[in-house]
């Protein structure tokens, strides 16, 4: 079926005669029928997938512990699964909107609660966007463009990360390669439909990490502002409409949540004041982007801001490896396609996805508060799909020599900073680096003569290409895969390499000490202290609590049992107060306070802060002992008096 560039049905193109046929317009799809090897290629590139993200799954556990307890207390409890909460008693939400932790939940209630019905569903969702590029990419470009977007994805680093992992950011990018099709869509007919349709989707991502979700509709909006084929003022209208829908698919929640009366919900984990407008604003919001936000260990002045980050040692090996080459192919693509036929389409194809790229790029590059690099996973689709693109428009020109040029050069760059990327961790498989550059010279020489190629020699100079420009990034991703991932940041690559961390300080030297270091790595409780708080919890309603989201979620997927978070995920958080907490006490709801190993007290936060303050309070009215080497406090035993 041929897709036009006509005018939705009723829409008035200018004309005073609106009976007289519309001249005839380029179709942004070809005539012919996909090849037959295209289905048996997809199906082969989902199955390679498929076996790249779910293969050793179970190898990470709970991989991500504090949403994985969230995905635990909402198998428990619908109020939890509604906002959200990190323990089944609603004491505290997690630092997000729930919207991601929806499909895992689902998932542990069909099939039980374990790290495989909570990882699978995120697994899955990297072969479902992987089948969007590929189908995004076609529609326009080609089996074969699609192809290799669906394949340059499924490679990238950060998406056989985290597409293994419980973090929000799979969800999002699925949500947002869904959009990116509607608006493909959109943007054929100019279709309104389409448009609301990518508006409610990004409205949907939105509940899966909040404001992040919105990087995306500057790009959006532009292309199909300048683009639609249909008048302008229909397309602001339309736009609008999609505006709109995207308030609507995200705001429900947000408005569901907040008009419950605060003593009927949970403490909002992530705000300074206890408000749904303060989280996504403020923690996941603008204060990511003004520095305003910060950490343990990442904040202001420890990470490297600049429109060169996505580059550097804080996030490089993540996504970068064949933004290079997207930079050359899309520039060439222009020049070859502008006095041809193929003009509209490129232009519109990499205004879409390299727009996207460009803006969310510098978004993430430029935010001065804590972004992490596995955020740019956000991007691996756009950034797939303008490689692609951009190749297929200069292979479908190689008769010029700059095309020929182009693809050369961009398989030689994409060869030596593989190599680059490699270097830093040169201890890993030294023959990868040195067989990359070895082929990407052949390939060098090979595309510059590809005019006079013909049968097998063009097909193995071609092979050989796509051997050098992924075989770097391959390599990174199957070492990705191949490890287990655990904690707060996971990162790509071999595991037992030293490489750098969060604002390019070595792994291997540590980060700086913070307030409350040790407070977000998750725990894993011995027998004796499991037993312990299960065994003296019946009654209770949290069997314990614990400064930090990641210590608190330790022990509830140990134990079972609901354990308050103080702090929210960073211990930071004022809520709940020393009042609020006092109260939980003096009613009997809580049993046991778990507190900081006795090195690590003297680094706790300032006095201010709720979480200090509930700790120095606890410290010096209850008796402490030792279980399996940690502190507990049994909140029913006060200490001797005299």
């Amino acid at each position: 079926m041929t897709v036009t560039l006509e005018p939705e049905e009723g829409a008035s193109d200018g004309e005073p005669d609106a009976t007289r046929p519309a001249p005839a317009k380029p179709s942004l799809r070809g005539d012919r029928p996909d090849p037959a090897w295209s289905r048996p290629a997809f199906a082969g590139l989902l199955a390679a997938t498929a076996v790249l993200y779910l293969w050793g799954l179970r190898g990470s556990g709970w991989a991500n512990s504090y949403y994985s307890a969230s995905v635990q207390a909402a198998t428990k409890s619908w109020k939890a699964f509604f906002f959200g909460s990190l323990d089944a008693a609603n004491g505290i939400t997690i630092d997000k909107s729930p919207g991601f932790v929806w499909p895992m939940a689902i998932s542990a209630r069909l099939f039980g609660f374990s790290s495989w019905s909570v990882l699978v569903p995120q697994a899955l969702m990297g072969v479902a966007t992987v089948a969007l590029v590929y189908l995004t990419v076609r529609r326009w470009f080609g089996a074969g463009a699609g192809l290799l977007a669906g394949g340059v994805l499924a490679v990238t680093p950060v998406a056989a990360l985290i597409f293994r992992y419980n973090d929000p950011d799979a969800l999002l990018t699925l949500l947002v390669a869904a959009a990116t099709y509607a608006v493909m869509r959109a943007l054929e007919a100019g279709s309104g439909r389409w448009l609301a349709a990518a508006g409610a989707l990004v409205g949907a991502a939105f509940l899966a990490k909040m404001l992040q979700a919105f990087l995306v509709v500057p790009g959006f909006a532009l292309v199909y502002l300048l683009a639609a084929p249909v008048p302008v003022l229909r397309r602001v209208r339309q736009l609008l409409v999609a505006g709109v829908a995207m308030v609507v698919a995200g705001g429900w929640w947000v408005l569901a949540a907040s008009v419950i009366p605060r003593a009927d919900r949970p403490i909002v984990g992530g705000s300074t004041d206890g408000t749904l407008w303060n989280l996504i604003v403020g923690y996941n919001g603008l204060g990511r982007i003004r520095g305003t936000v910060t950490t343990a260990g990442a904040g202001p002045g420890l990470q490297k801001v600049g429109v060169t980050r996505l580059f550097g040692t804080e996030m490089g090996d993540y996504l970068s490896w064949l933004l290079p080459a997207a930079f050359v192919l899309s520039v060439v693509a222009l020049v070859v396609a502008w006095p041809s036929d193929d003009r509209r389409r490129t232009c519109m194809g990499l205004g879409l996805f390299g727009g996207t790229l460009v803006i969310g790029g510098l978004a993430l590059s430029l935010s001065k508060g804590v972004i992490h690099g596995y955020y740019t996973v956000m991007l691996a689709p756009s950034a797939a799909a303008t490689v692609a693109v951009g190749a297929v428009v200069v292979w479908w020109h190689r008769d010029r020599w700059l095309s020929r040029a182009a693809l050369a050069v961009a398989v030689l760059v994409t060869t030596a900073w593989s190599w680059k990327l490699l270097e830093r961790a040169s201890a890993w498989r030294p023959l990868v680096r040195e067989g990359l550059i070895v082929v990407g010279v052949v390939a060098f020489v090979g595309l510059l003569v590809l005019d006079r190629l013909r049968g097998a020699l063009l097909v193995g100079v071609v092979s050989i290409a796509v051997v050098a420009a992924l075989g770097g990034s391959t390599a990174w991703s199957v070492a990705t895969a191949s490890k287990p991932h655990t904690g707060s940041i996971p990162l790509p690559g071999p595991a037992g390499v030293v490489r750098t961390g969060i604002g390019g300080l070595p792994a291997a030297a540590g980060f700086p000490r913070s307030p409350l270091a040790g407070v977000i790595d998750s725990v894993t409780p011995g027998p004796a202290l499991t037993n312990y708080l299960r065994d003296g919890s019946d009654g209770y309603t949290w069997a314990a609590a614990v400064i930090g989201g990641q210590q608190a979620a330790g022990y509830e997927l140990a134990t079972g049992r609901p354990v308050f978070d103080l702090g929210s995920h960073n211990g930071t958080d004022p809520l709940p107060t020393l009042d609020q907490f006092m109260h939980l006490v003096e009613t009997r709801q809580v049993r046991y306070f778990i507190g900081q190993s006795p090195t690590s007290r003297g680094v706790m936060a300032g006095p201010e802060q709720a979480s200090t303050q509930i700790f120095e309070w606890v410290d010096a009215t209850f008796e402490p002992t030792s279980v399996d080497d940690t502190v507990v406090y049994d909140l029913y035993k006060p200490l001797a008096t005299g």
